[in-house]
């Protein structure tokens, strides 16, 4: 069994280390991850500079890129065998809602999964100021990936985990839930009198979605949200086929036309 593990806090980061020591129960782990943090650079690919993977310790690659590039080099580039499981995290910080398009983390997940190896990403809550571990996280990631490895994934699946912090109440599948971005710049100015700007300096809220990932962590339970590739929105179909063109013809074709 060979696992991969990746991240975007970066390859120091002690949720990586947590993760990839857990792990190691069920077989060989990797490490492959950003020399240094990455978070919110989403599914970024680097392709017009050259990238460098320096192995730091046994079986621990530094990566100049993003989580994105570690998991195409671990996948394509460094090894001889393929992984058979790709483990993103343990992220500092949730990662829910629309948060998961811009996440470093998940991104990883995701490009595993287009790459056709299983994967999850896994994050623990850190929004209260909790010192927590990650122990809670980390014995969950290899209780989830001992069920990967039996069972599988569906097919252009892969799993969003969110953990509370403390102990966990229990475990949710959830859907993905949705984000309130209210007052997220803030504006300030520098000694010289020129203005800047922070993006995310704002108080985050959600929306209380029954079955969401933020209801369910909120309620101190961890969060499974199963995502898909296809992020065609099939709901849309019949009202976009309603738009007029101003000669009065369809705008869009018929499946059968």
């Amino acid at each position: 069994m060979l696992i991969l593990v990746t991240n975007d806090d970066g390859v120091h980061s002690p949720g990586l280390a947590s993760l990839a020591s857990t792990l190691s129960e069920l077989g060989q782990v990797v490490i492959v991850a950003p020399d240094r943090e990455r978070s919110a650079i989403g599914h970024a690919l680097t392709l017009h500079s050259p990238l460098r993977a320096d192995l730091i310790k046994s079986d621990v690659y530094a990566v100049d890129g993003t989580p994105t590039d570690c998991v195409n080099l671990g996948i394509h580039g460094l090894f001889n065998a393929r992984p058979d499981l790709v483990v993103s995290g343990i992220n500092r910080g949730a990662n829910m809602g629309e948060d998961v398009t811009y996440s470093g983390t998940v991104s990883a997940a995701m490009e595993a999964t287009l790459m056709g190896v299983p994967a999850f990403a896994v994050s623990l809550d850190m929004s209260a100021g909790d010192n927590s571990d990650y122990v809670a996280a980390a014995s969950f990631a290899k209780d989830l990936a001992t069920k990967i490895i039996r069972h599988g994934l569906p097919s252009d699946t892969f799993l969003n985990v969110n953990v509370p912090a403390g102990t966990p109440a229990g475990t949710k599948i959830t859907r993905q839930g949705k984000r309130r971005y209210d007052d997220m710049i803030v504006e300030k100015v520098d000694p010289r009198g020129r203005k800047y700007y922070w993006i995310g300096g704002g108080q985050c809220q959600f929306e209380e979605i029954p079955g969401s990932d933020f209801l369910a962590l909120a309620e101190g339970y961890i969060s499974v949200t199963p995502l898909h590739l296809d992020l065609t929105n099939y709901r849309s179909f019949e009202s976009l086929r309603q738009w007029q063109s101003t000669a009065d013809k369809a705008f869009f074709s018929t499946d059968n036309d």
